[in-house]
């Protein structure tokens, strides 16, 4: 028996002018799993990340979610059940923290609004710790609590994939293990997540496997200690010196 994978990537392509920035990527991703999309800086993940979400749209390739191929316009692939979070945090600063989740649940496949999103606005807040925060705006919030309130904001689009570009990027140490336990709980739950990241420790503990890119390229896939442990991937963030 065969089992197909949640998100299945073929030969994706994207060059801007005479800059190929992905390089006919291919990869799966299995329900319920958690994959790490590594690389040294200026490798195509962030750009691929865009490809995935609709940000960017692709010069040749194939995206499959369930089977289906992906939309390109961002909130067709947002109601076929990809969420993403951003590199740089993206929140509505002037609005409170439950109005920026509120803001979200309008948008999705199935709208909730008023009265009827209180609910699952609670319960979101809920799930990222941000219970106490409702009413505090958005721009008031520490760093990591507006990375936790982006990140309910994408929950809120029951995702079937979840997409997070260096969530854990710019944390100290106390609130780098927050961070990896929430992303450890949201996979307890089920969710399947792809993540751009370069905190190795986090990696280890969190992925199932890794795919590491280099100039736009896939160079090395498997289980984070073996594929960072290969000299080619070692030879692109550290140089041939240390391969």
């Amino acid at each position: 028996m065969t089992f197909e994978p949640l998100l299945s990537v073929q030969k994706l392509h994207k060059a801007f002018g005479g800059l190929t920035a992905v390089n006919q990527l291919s990869f799966d991703v299995s329900e319920g799993s958690i994959v790490g999309l590594l690389g040294p800086n200026g490798s195509g993940k962030t750009t691929a990340i865009n490809l995935l979400s609709g940000a960017l749209s692709p010069d040749s390739g194939q995206v499959h979610l369930e089977g289906r191929a992906l939309a390109q316009a961002p909130h067709r692939i947002s109601h076929q059940g990809v969420a993403r979070t951003f590199q740089l945090v993206r929140i509505l600063p002037e609005l409170s923290c439950a109005e920026n989740v509120m803001a979200g649940l309008a948008f999705r496949r199935r709208p909730l609004w008023g009265q009827a999103a209180n609910g699952m606005v609670a319960e979101l807040l809920r799930r990222v710790g941000l219970s106490k925060q409702t009413s505090t705006l958005a721009e008031n919030l520490t760093y990591i609590d507006q990375k936790r309130l982006e990140l309910a904001r994408a929950l809120g689009q029951e995702p079937k994939l979840l997409l997070l570009d260096e969530w854990l990027a710019g944390l100290n140490p106390s609130e780098l293990r927050e961070g990896v336990e929430l992303i450890g709980k949201l996979k307890a739950e089920g969710m399947t997540v792809l993540m751009v990241e370069h905190v190795m420790s986090a990696i280890r503990s969190l992925c199932d496997r890794c795919i590491v890119m280099n100039a736009g390229a896939k160079i090395a896939e498997g289980p984070p200690d073996q594929v960072l442990a290969e000299p080619e991937v070692v030879r692109a963030y550290l140089g041939d010196a240390y391969a």
